[in-house]
């Protein structure tokens, strides 16, 4: 074994030369080659929570023994597709309109449909029915016939204004809430909780104040984790709600999430915007009152309070006038 390659300065400083050389390709190729066992564990990932979520579908379809998606295979959904009512009946905001009372989804579209059709002819019936054949109240044909009329032109609106009393219910409720649960949105969020999770715990919270509200948010949250923009699940809150300071809200939050400002100095501003707007209320409310009790009071008050002050003095005329006659 020849010793002298070992110490020949040019066979050391091609060792020198090929190990530098290895040395960099090596940490050329590390990224690349950790590139690409980062992608593969990302796509396991991936594959296995798209496996968590499909056995986490098929477990509760199991259990409820039909499909998650919300379908309507009833009578209402018959009779308005074989009449197309939908398209006979149409209003395009049906839809919102439902959402502002509570009621989401394909079978209260149905429902719907289907009252503001019928309700007219049901409610003409009665009227009619009654005027005519049960007691008539002495009133001539024409005044009957107009009646039934009225009564038909009220049963096609009688569907608008049971939605329309049911949403002005919920968005009192609503509103009543909401300053608060924006208080215990800014303390979740100031205390260094994601927006998601704030919103689910302040759910959790006011759902002994308002149940409305709690559902809204609840609604809220799970917007936020599959609509593809965050923007949209704002504007669907703002859209069911219907109310000013809740608009006002959502918007803040979209412009805060937009152009990277504080969340907790928006949240602050728009709590004490929507105090003052729930104390401008109650003030109007007791502004009101005086001249809503107006006709109570001369109707009930005012002849129970005449008969107390002038009943003693009327007993003691007529008590005079008793003495001071024939004898």
């Amino acid at each position: 074994m020849n010793l002298g390659a070992f110490t020949d300065p040019n066979n050391l400083l091609a060792v020198f030369v090929a190990v530098v050389t290895f040395a960099t390709i090596v940490t050329v190729a590390r990224p690349l080659m950790n590139r690409s066992n980062l992608e593969a564990r990302l796509k396991s990932v991936s594959s296995r929570r798209e496996e968590l979520r499909r056995k986490s579908r098929e477990a509760l379809v199991a259990a409820k023994g039909g499909s998650l998606r919300q379908t309507d295979e009833g009578l209402y959904k018959k009779v308005v597709e074989r009449l197309q009512l939908s398209r006979l009946l149409e209003d395009p905001q049906v839809v919102e309109k439902l959402a502002q009372a509570g009621f989401r989804g394909p079978r209260p579209v149905s429902t719907f449909y289907f009252f503001r059709f019928v309700s007219p002819f049901v409610l003409a019936a009665g009227v009619g029915f009654y005027l005519f054949v049960v007691n008539d109240f002495g009133l001539t044909t024409m005044t009957r016939f107009a009646a039934t009329v009225a009564g038909l032109t009220l049963g096609y609106y009688a569907p608008n204004i049971y939605i329309s009393n049911i949403a002005q219910k919920r968005r009192e409720s609503i509103v009543g809430a909401f300053p608060d649960a924006l208080d215990l949105l800014l303390i979740c969020v100031e205390s260094g909780m994601s927006i998601e999770a704030a919103i689910q715990k302040v759910s959790q919270e006011i759902g002994g104040s308002s149940i409305e509200l709690a559902e809204e948010m609840t609604l809220l949250t799970a917007e936020l984790s599959y609509l593809p923009e965050r923007r949209q699940a704002y504007e669907g809150l703002a859209k069911r709600t219907n109310h000013p300071g809740i608009k006002s809200v959502t918007t803040a939050m979209i412009q805060a999430e937009r152009y990277g400002t504080p969340l907790g100095t928006a949240l602050r501003v728009m709590a004490k915007e929507n105090r003052d707007l729930r104390l401008a209320a109650a003030e109007k409310k007791a502004a009101q009152l005086p001249a809503k009790l107006t006709v109570p009071m001369i109707v009930f008050f005012l002849p129970v309070l005449f008969l107390v002050i002038l009943g003693p003095a009327i007993l003691r005329v007529m008590d005079m006038m008793a003495a001071n006659g024939p004898a």
